[in-house]
């Protein structure tokens, strides 16, 4: 299993999460989601994916959720075409009508998901279509969702160490319960190489729900993914 030194920023990640301020109210209308995506090699077909998100109400502190994911996958044709199994635990603070202080709650996650991988021209496409088995504070929730992303390179054909490059995508949520609407996800934003293998990326997202939608500044890290 081959793993680069620079899992530095999970420690980044886990100090933001101590400073955790003490709040009453949503303070912004644009939340703050720091995020870490990690794929690392096992052998030729067999990966390990592990993921880090820190969501917070306002620009750092305000906390909203915390979420660890984790899964191992195959890949059925040179890396373009990945299955995945994987668990995810989501910790969650709610603000609540008539209360000081948010809810806290704790949902287990069991998610099976395809990905597959191709390109036109320096047009670089991902589909991602996840199943989710949701084990929250008494109640089962099963969700599907449909991700369509695009990476532009500028300067390079490809993405790789120095490239920047034009970042977009669509995400769907869909219950198989009530209100099969659940949301969709709209992003836009720009992206650098750092390295073979690392790229940083900073946009904005719009999570529309059926009778609302919120803001949220993104800044992901990704590590050894393929493209």
């Amino acid at each position: 299993m081959h793993f680069h030194l620079k899992q530095i920023p999970f420690l980044i990640i886990f100090v933001i999460l101590l400073i955790n301020q003490p709040a009453t109210a949503q303070s912004t209308d644009t939340g703050n989601w720091l995020m870490y995506f990690g794929n690392q090699t096992i052998n030729n077909r067999w990966n390990w994916h592990n993921e880090i998100q820190y969501r917070s109400y306002d620009i750092i502190g305000d906390t909203e959720q915390l979420i660890l994911r984790t899964g191992i996958g195959y890949n059925l044709t040179e890396r373009n075409n990945n299955l995945l199994l994987g668990y995810g635990f989501i910790h969650s603070q709610s603000y609540q009508p008539h209360l000081s202080e948010k809810v806290k709650s704790h949902e287990h996650r069991i998610f099976q998901q395809f990905i597959n991988r191709h390109s036109f021209g320096r047009l670089h496409f991902q589909h991602r279509i996840r199943a989710e088995e949701r084990f929250l504070p008494d109640d089962f929730k099963v969700r599907g969702r449909y991700f369509l992303s695009l990476n532009l390179p500028f300067n390079h054909a490809t993405i790789t160490k120095n490239t920047v490059y034009l970042a977009a995508y669509n995400e769907i949520f869909l219950n198989a319960q009530d209100d099969i609407f659940d949301r969709n996800r709209i992003y836009a934003g720009l992206g650098f190489g750092l390295r073979e293998s690392i790229r940083l990326e900073m946009g904005m997202m719009s999570q529309i729900y059926s009778d609302s939608h919120r803001n949220q500044f993104q800044i992901s890290l990704y590590n050894n993914l393929p493209f």
